[in-house]
């Protein structure tokens, strides 16, 4: 979270056969550089922050420790399957005075190509739209102090699929490939090619366009498209994005910049921020925050990491009338 090392403190949540019922697929690592001298978490149970000191590991079942708030959605949010582990896991920050809350969330995926180019907003579209709004209703609504917040993870965000494939497949023509009534394959091959170039191919868990370079170099085209995130607009907000997609990359070491032919690649993980959150970003050219992507170049598994790095301006949670610290540097 918080500079480079050496004080630090992780949160994970493992899976156990006996608390399948709360656990989530979620693990948070903060680390806080040894400079830093006015830091705390705070314990929810207690209600009061409490300074940190050396190195605290908590795993497995963690339902007891009370420097998290942790949460997983109901089975209803995603009926299609008998039982998920998606949900948030929050801890709060006292740095140099200023108070946030860091919200690592896991949001439900697109299980099928063939149902998300169905209609916009797709079935998993709305799935993970009741997800966040549960998200962000228990943390407006919870007996806490309202405190910026920074909302980061896999959001699973896709494109509106439909669009997108309207727009590469704009003067090719669709065949639909199945049998009893149920489509299998949705081929789109350019009209008046001698040889019916194939454009695109879709198939559940295949998304097989031949050009890849409209995902990678020229991906700007999609931010028409990136519609998720803006259904939340005026609750959530986000730098400009300047890099890819950030899923699904290729999971062999030689292909780190090529994208799998299993989704329609999307920026699904995000950092994103409360009004308040914002305003704790220093601005100006010394301090400009930073939105970016880990290792462009090289295989970092399906999903590339994304980070944000900025300036926190300090003394935001007591009396403005002290003297101002200097800024702390903060990396999510």
């Amino acid at each position: 979270m918080v500079g480079c090392l050496p004080v630090h403190l992780s949160v994970t949540n493992e899976l156990e056969p006996e608390v399948q019922h709360v656990s989530k697929a979620l693990g948070s690592f903060y680390f806080v550089h040894e400079s830093i001298r006015n830091a705390s978490i705070y314990d929810w149970q207690a209600r009061k922050f409490r300074s940190l000191s050396g190195r605290e590991v908590y795993k497995g079942n963690i339902n007891s420790i009370p420097f998290k708030h942790k949460e997983k959605y109901p089975q209803d949010f995603f009926p299609n399957f008998r039982w998920s582990r998606k949900g948030f896991l929050r801890t709060r920050w006292s740095i140099c005075d200023s108070i946030f809350d860091l919200v690592n969330i896991h949001l439900f995926h697109d299980a099928s190509n063939l149902i998300a180019v169905e209609t916009w907003p797709s079935a998993y579209s709305n799935y993970r739209h009741r997800a966040l709004e549960h998200t962000l209703k228990r943390i407006s609504e919870d007996k806490h102090e309202k405190v910026p917040h920074f909302i980061f993870g896999d959001f699973n965000f896709r494109l509106d699929t439909q669009s997108v494939v309207k727009s590469l497949c704009a003067t090719a023509k669709e065949e639909r490939i199945g049998n009893d009534g149920q489509i299998k394959r949705l081929v789109y091959k350019e009209e008046g090619s001698e040889n019916g170039k194939v454009v695109l191919t879709l198939e559940k868990k295949v998304f097989d366009h031949f050009n890849q370079e409209v995902f990678i170099n020229d991906f700007k085209w999609l931010h028409q498209f990136d519609k998720e995130p803006k259904r939340f607009a005026d609750r959530l907000q986000e730098l400009d994005i300047t890099f890819p997609p950030s899923y699904p990359f290729s999971e062999d070491v030689r292909e780190g910049r090529q994208y799998m032919k299993t989704r329609c690649p999307a920026w699904c993980d995000r950092i994103l921020l409360s009004q308040s959150a914002r305003d704790l970003i220093q601005r100006g050219d010394e301090y400009s925050p930073v939105y970016h992507v880990m290792g462009s170049n090289v295989c970092m598994g399906d999903h590339k990491p994304i980070y944000l790095y900025f300036r926190l301006v300090p003394d935001t949670g007591k009396s403005r009338h002290r003297q101002r610290r200097k800024a702390s540097c903060v990396v999510l």
